[in-house]
């Protein structure tokens, strides 16, 4: 009963959301002009919504058709999984929309509350940021637990966790982040076009040319910058963090459940921490909403955004230890690699520091008044192509602290707890979603706010107090993307070994030319990638200037605030052209993994298209988180260089201020950084987790088989079948067909046989039962043998066997006694998956001892590489 806590968690967390979305709603909106604003504001993000979900549904729909198609042809998928796509491509979009809306409320009401004080302006600035973080948390937490639970009843239950029906279970529920990856990466990517090509068209023409702000009413692309900071950093990022955070706790409940253990859930807990560890985060961040407060003019809001921030991680630490003392056993392993409890619990506390240092290292590389930003302001001195130089360099340096942060958080989870400590360090780090999100969607409702207070001509102190709220979001954004893609790069890891094992391949082995040359055009990707959105914003751009340079020109009075330039005209050309251009960066994602797993199926003799396909991911990935941290930053880093002018800089011992040749130059930066911070940068964590997703989803089709990977050493294959086959029903009733001389045709012979004494004595070696190469996990296309025993066990009710694993004599003894234990206990796991007692069964490995053929020969090594059977009980 423990898993319905998630779902539940879930609902309080929407119920907080509608709650919070209530009071902000109940809060003045300032008067007429104002609301007129906002209301312009808030039309054009709908009609962008309805433009994007219109595109979306004609992607979407024939997608769910072929998933529906693949799932019904294959035996270890169903066409259900179409119906997980749809609810997860649902979900995202719903989890946009919430973000969207509750911002376009809470701009006007934050900039009226500026009015009153910094205080006010924070609270509700940031609870309209945390309506954002539950509401999509809780959509998400509910959304998967509850696909969970339906799943799990229909596919398999009362089987256990290791059984093929459970792993059919959590292969369709990968439907559900598919779908949710999907629209994230389109929302991402077409909200980062829009907002970047308003916003470049409002500085270059409204800042550099006219000389008037940026958020100036007089400014024709204001409306359309500001309607970009809802679609781009509010909608897009919701439906990022839904999908991160889904894509989390799946990978993690993939490689769970290949664990096979003893606990007080059925064996389900692998699977089940995750999720409940998404729950219990999801509580922490909402108790720690309520710490988020200031109480004077002087207040540090980063102080209480941090304040915030650390009580979310602090309580999902200190609830974390005792989720997994309660539930899990003391020890668990995966794929050959033991572990403890506490391992789990340390590769959470390795996720949440992981998490935390990419925050406080991206902050530094990005916040005002430290050494990066301060290096961009001083070479802003000398010129605009200086201050390019500046802001590259920066990017590039803010990529190696990151990486190290990342490269030691994967060695010490896998330390603590294999490939499941990597999966569930991720997990802890996106434990506290609701809370990142919340005090990410809290800047561009500022910087809203900043340009209602701008348009409307509210007194200065009004517009000091949103700048003051705008220059911490600005930090908070980009430590948002830091946090993003560090989640993104151990979300894809865990994903690539789930699809690892379920591709049925041993290793990505870069010495195979095809997978060298995967692994080279991976790595392309996400420059080319990068190369489209970029140049999206930049075609879309040059719509946009020359259509306020038209207005400038055309329209006369608009400098002199007689005539209301025509706002929806750049608000049609921002979102004409967002639709159009993501839909290419969109499609490489989603499409390249499909061409490389089936379009070189069977090309290469010795290489397997899977295996391209795992060198291809590690490509992505690697070159996908470094793009993305170095764009994020060094964007970042030029936007507060831009910004820090407004209070003054020193350069040279020299003071310079907005309109100088110094601000001019890093507007030009600014200009530059925006379609990285907010429109490619932030796109690559999508991007390298929905390739591994759909890798992980076409990989039951493009699995290798025994067939194309069948040597020595893979195989367990003792005597050549013979030809004869043999039906035999069962007093059960089932219908075994199997291979006369083969090992069910012996067990059922000695079971029969009154003379046959059960006993130690007796051996029965299975044929073709293959493992991968050095590992424990069976194949899923060799399990028909102990599908067959396990029938045979339940027409015998009252016989008991012991499976017995063996080595050759090659490699160290210790290694392979263990490796033969772990053997046996993979087909005892599989055995009681099928609904065999585990009472009836025993499991031990003898390493290379007993030989049942000379080590002296590669066939004969071949022949003591095997598994049996021996009849304890009759």
């Amino acid at each position: 009963m423990i898993v319905y806590l998630v779902p539940l968690c879930g609902v309080i967390g929407l119920l907080y959301t509608a709650w919070r979305f209530s009071w902000v709603s109940s809060q003045p909106a300032g008067d007429a002009n104002m609301q007129k604003l906002s209301g312009y504001i808030a039309d054009g993000a709908i009609a962008f919504l309805k433009a994007e979900w219109k595109i979306l549904a004609y992607f979407a729909i024939p997608t769910a058709i072929l998933l529906a198609w693949l799932g019904s042809s294959s035996p270890n998928s169903s066409w259900i999984i179409s119906i997980a796509f749809i609810i997860g491509a649902v979900f995202s979009a719903v989890a946009g929309y919430i973000g969207m809306k509750i911002a376009t409320k809470a701009n006007v009401r934050t900039a009226q509350a500026a009015r009153t004080s910094l205080a006010k302006a924070l609270q509700v600035s940031f609870t309209g940021g945390s309506v954002m973080g539950m509401g999509v948390a809780g959509l998400a937490v509910l959304g998967l637990s509850l696909l969970f639970i339906v799943f799990y009843n229909y596919f398999a239950k009362g089987e256990a966790l290791t059984s093929e029906n459970m792993r059919i279970a959590i292969e369709v529920l990968a439907g559900f982040s598919l779908g949710a990856e999907s629209i994230a990466l389109f929302a991402r990517v077409g909200g980062g076009i829009y907002t970047k090509a308003a916003d470049v068209g409002a500085d270059l023409v409204g800042k550099v040319e006219a000389g008037i702000p940026e958020d100036d009413v007089r400014n024709p692309a204001t409306i359309a910058d500001n309607v970009g900071d809802n679609v781009g950093d509010v909608a897009g990022m919701g439906a990022d963090l839904f999908g991160s955070y889904v894509a989390t706790i799946l990978a993690t409940m993939v490689l769970g459940q290949e664990i096979n253990v003893t606990d007080n859930y059925g064996g389900f807990s692998p699977v089940l921490l995750p999720m409940l560890i998404a729950g219990v985060g999801l509580l922490a961040s909402l108790v720690s909403t309520f710490f988020v407060r200031i109480k004077s003019e002087t207040s540090s809001v980063q102080a209480a955004l941090n304040i915030g921030n650390w009580a979310s991680i602090i309580i999902t630490f200190v609830a974390s230890y005792f989720l997994v003392k309660h539930i899990l056993p003391e020890t668990l392993s995966l794929r050959g690699h033991e572990f403890t409890s506490n391992g789990v619990f340390m590769s959470i506390v390795v996720g949440l520091i992981v998490g935390a240092l990419m925050s406080i290292i991206t902050e530094y590389y990005t916040a005002m008044g430290k050494r990066p930003v301060l290096s961009i302001i001083e070479k802003s001195g000398t010129g605009h192509a200086t201050n390019i130089i500046g802001g590259l360099a920066v990017g590039m340096e803010s990529t190696v602290l990151p990486i190290l942060t990342l490269a030691a958080g994967i060695i010490m989870s896998y330390y603590f707890a294999g490939l499941y400590g990597v999966s569930i360090a991720a997990a802890g780090m996106m434990a506290t979603t609701a809370m990142q999100l919340a005090i990410d969607a809290f800047g561009p409702i500022a910087d809203n706010a900043g340009g209602i207070a701008e348009m409307s001509q509210l007194p200065p102190e009004v517009r000091e107090r949103t700048d003051n709220l705008d220059a911490v979001g600005n930090t908070t954004a980009a430590t948002g993307k830091g946090f993003a893609i560090a989640s993104a790069a151990l979300t894809s890891l865990a994903l690539f070994a789930a699809f690892v094992g379920i591709a049925g391949i041993k290793a990505i082995d870069i010495y195979k030319a095809p997978v060298l040359a995967g692994l080279f055009v991976g790595g392309m990707i996400p420059f080319i990638f990068s190369a489209l959105c970029i140049s999206a914003v930049g075609k879309a751009a040059m719509e946009m200037v020359n259509e306020v340079r038209r207005q400038f020109r055309e329209i006369p009075g608009i400098m002199e605030y007689k005539t209301e330039p025509e706002y929806e005209k750049c608000v049609a050309i921002s979102t004409e052209a967002s639709i159009k251009q993501m839909i290419l960066p969109g499609a490489i994602a989603l499409v390249t993994p499909v061409l490389i797993g089936f379009g070189f199926r069977g090309v290469f003799a010795d290489t397997s298209s899977a295996e391209i396909l795992g060198g291809l991911l590690a490509g992505v990935t690697v070159s996908g988180v470094l793009m993305g941290i170095f764009q994020s930053n060094a964007g970042g880093a030029w936007d507060n260089a831009k910004k820090s002018f407004e209070k003054g800089v020193v350069i040279g011992g020299e003071t310079y201020y907005k309109k100088s040749e110094p601000h001019k130059a890093s507007v030009t930066g600014d200009t530059v950084g925006d379609p990285f911070k907010d429109t490619s940068g932030p796109s690559m964590n999508i991007l390298i987790k929905l390739m591994s997703i759909v890798s992980l989803v076409i990989a039951p089709y493009i699995a290798v088989t025994s067939s194309e990977t069948a040597s020595a050493e893979e195989a367990t294959i003792v005597e050549a079948p013979l030809p004869t086959s043999i039906n035999k029903v069962l007093s059960t009733g089932a219908n075994l067909n199997f291979l006369e001389g083969g090992i069910e045709d012996q067990v059922i012979k000695f079971i029969e046989d009154p003379s046959a004494e059960a006993g130690k004595d007796n051996w029965f070696n299975f044929k073709a039962l293959n493992f991968a190469s050095g590992s424990n996990v069976i194949d899923s296309t060799s399990m028909n043998e102990v599908k067959n025993i396990a029938e045979i066990l339940k027409a015998f009710p009252n016989v008991n066997i012991k499976v017995g694993g063996y080595t050759d004599n090659t490699g160290d003894d210790a290694a392979n006694l263990k490796l033969s234990s772990e053997r046996a206990a993979a087909v005892k796991a599989a055995l009681v998956g099928l609904g065999i007692a585990d009472a009836r069964l025993e499991a031990e490995g003898y390493g290379e001892q007993h030989p049942a053929a000379s080590n002296d020969t590669e066939e004969g090594r071949s022949q003591n590489r095997r598994i049996a059977v021996s009849v304890r009980k009759k």
